[in-house]
């Protein structure tokens, strides 16, 4: 026998890594999280132009035009028609394309209500043509233009509106 001792496994130990190669790939992945972090700051910092950088946020802006336009509805059904009118403008104002038909179609109806009955037919007819399946709406918004129009002494072109609306919703009868 030899006077050599044996592990007697067979393995050998694991090759171990370089401290300077460690040292290096830790340094690279610094400065690239750094340059990440620095490029974030840059379009979220105040020194960035609003227009350029201003973070975009349509979800946000959709849920806070349909906030207001629930409220304008409120405000609408309890008589504060002044109120309802600034909500629904407001919510105008976030332009948010898929909710103007929606919100058009009650300012039309407020519109009315507060006399301001040119502005309300220009309202309805928003809602009347926005494009895609929008019948109960569109039934509104021919009722709210029919009353308008009646309000201004237009009685043919009110009747064929109520006819409109009668013809999409059979529950919207002239009155």
């Amino acid at each position: 026998m030899s006077g050599r001792k044996s592990s007697g496994t067979g393995k050998k130990a694991p090759a171990k890594i370089p401290k300077k190669y460690v040292l290096v790939i830790g340094a690279i992945v610094v400065i690239g999280i750094a340059i990440i972090a620095g490029l974030m700051l840059a379009k979220q910092g105040p020194w960035a132009e609003e227009s350029a950088y201003a973070p975009v946020n349509p979800e946000s802006d959709f849920m806070s035009a349909g906030a207001l336009y629930c409220t304008s509805v409120d405000l609408a059904n309890a008589g504060n028609y002044q109120q309802a009118l600034a909500d629904a403008n407001e919510a105008l104002a976030k332009n948010v394309s898929s909710l103007t038909p929606l919100i058009q179609s009650n300012r039309a109806g407020i519109l009315v209500e507060l006399g301001q009955y040119d502005e309300a037919i220009d309202a309805a007819d928003v809602a009347i043509n926005a494009p895609g399946n929008l019948t109960t709406l569109r039934a509104i918004a021919y009722y709210n233009k029919a009353n308008a129009l009646e309000s201004l002494g237009r009685t043919s072109e009110a009747d064929a509106n109520y006819a409109n609306a009668s013809a999409l919703d059979p529950t919207l009868k002239h009155p």
